[in-house]
């Protein structure tokens, strides 16, 4: 009796390799929240009045990563990208420990780390979604992503821990980079584990692979995968971006417009805010205001863990809800100088915020046919770079009340989208990614 090889991968019960696969992806997300915290975290000490330059930088090199390293992805494979990704932010990192009071130095070097971070959506989020299970795929998604809120809180509780010990500058800059690299030790020695992706090596032909790849994972022997044409025309495998981007032009211009509104705020409220002129507050808590920024974003993953795998469009709308509503509360607090309401609303904000970066980033990873997923993620992560780096620039002639104010308009302009796909969208909780595509 044939078995079709994504029945096997969908309906199989979590095992001892999803959890060795959930914890590879999850410990580089932990790196990838360090990394891009570098910037925001050292400009106030290295370059305060260059910071807007630097992050714009940062945000167009993490576009360019996300479009060249997810168009490779669909190409040689996701285990291959996120190899390559890790190697780029490493190397960049080590030279950044020597090198980081130096302007140019700096920001090559960043905007080198964002750039691998960029090129790992495409992979991280195409692998997580081809082989999790159905009923778990929102949850693994979520909660996986969810780390890279665990290290950027966990970086910013660093630095505050060593501003606290040592009044030396350059003696907290070297322990805040040391503590990264040692993170990067840790996740490129557990990245060894990344397995590749049975539904990509389908789409290539490389079927025995596959198979035995199945088998591992899923632990059931004798697995007969469908032939290579059946695959092939099953799971329209040899889409064309182009034609993926014409055929599902509604959904990607519902997840284009959430996902700008989502990246850009998070930067913004999470990062950079603080470099506006006219921010109410001193400089000197930007760490603070990213600790508690990233620990709002981490405890909102495990809030949304009910809803997730249960109601897609719902989990959106209340993400996009919620997110204006708060957003609003923040100018308000911030216009009257209260720092604790300030915190207090920054850490609601953020709860809201990675609402709406979990009901994305499943959608980008369930929405779109497996030779075009990473592409499109690269595409839609593109956008939000670029759309990223010229508000963060622009943010040197703006007030920091002006800058809240578009975070607002983000906030809103996302919950229009999210209502349009509430009530004109499918609801693609529990349904497989043959049925979605």
């Amino acid at each position: 009796m044939t078995i079709e090889y994504t029945k096997i991968l969908d309906q199989a019960s979590w095992g001892r390799e999803h959890w060795k696969f959930f914890i590879v992806v999850s410990l580089n997300y932990i790196l990838d929240g360090v990394m891009f915290s570098i910037a925001p975290l050292l400009a106030y000490l290295i370059a305060p009045t260059k910071a807007p330059l630097i992050f714009a930088l940062n945000l167009l090199s993490e576009t360019a990563g996300a479009i060249v390293l997810g168009k490779l992805a669909d190409i040689y494979g996701r285990r291959a990208m996120f190899s390559l990704s890790l190697m780029l932010e490493v190397i960049a990192l080590l030279l950044l420990v020597p090198l980081h009071s130096n302007f140019i130095a700096f920001t090559i070097l960043t905007s080198l780390m964002t750039f691998g971070v960029g090129g790992e959506f495409g992979a991280a989020y195409s692998a997580i979604a081809e082989l999790t299970p159905v009923k778990h795929r929102g949850k693994a998604l979520m909660l996986s992503t969810n780390f890279w809120n665990v290290g950027a809180a966990m970086i910013a509780g660093l630095s505050l821990i060593y501003t606290a010990i040592s009044e030396d500058i350059a003696l907290q800059i070297q322990y805040l980079l040391l503590s990264a690299l040692g993170t990067a030790v840790v996740a490129g020695l557990v990245r060894l584990a990344f397995p590749e992706s049975p539904r990509w090596l389908i789409s290539k032909g490389r079927i025995e692979e596959a198979r035995n790849l199945i088998e591992k994972i899923t632990g059931r022997k004798g697995v007969v995968v469908l032939r290579e044409k059946e695959a092939d025309d099953s799971f329209k495998h040899r889409i064309s971006l182009g034609t993926a981007l014409s055929k599902y032009r509604f959904r990607f211009l519902i997840l284009a417009t959430v996902t700008i509104s989502q990246y850009i705020t998070y930067n913004i409220t999470a990062y950079y805010l603080p470099y506006a002129p006219g921010f109410a507050f001193a400089l000197s808590i930007v760490p603070l205001l990213i600790f508690i920024a990233n620990l709002g974003a981490s405890v909102g993953a495990f809030m949304l863990l009910p809803l997730i795998d249960k109601a897609r469009r719902l989990s959106a709308l209340l993400a996009f809800l919620g997110g204006t509503v708060t957003a609003t509360l923040l100018l308000a607090f911030h216009e009257v100088a209260n720092l604790i309401a300030f915190c207090s609303a920054l850490f609601i904000n953020l709860i809201f915020s990675e609402w709406a970066w979990a009901s994305l980033s499943v959608l980008q990873s369930e929405l779109f046919p497996t030779s075009v997923r990473a592409s499109v993620v690269g595409l839609l992560t593109g956008l939000t770079g670029v759309g990223g780096a010229l508000i963060v620039y622009a943010s040197s002639f703006l007030v920091a009340e002006q800058y809240l104010a578009i975070v607002i308009g983000l906030w809103f302009m996302g919950l229009i989208a999210a209502a349009i796909w509430y009530f004109k969208g499918i609801e693609s909780a529990q349904r497989t990614l043959e049925e979605l595509a």
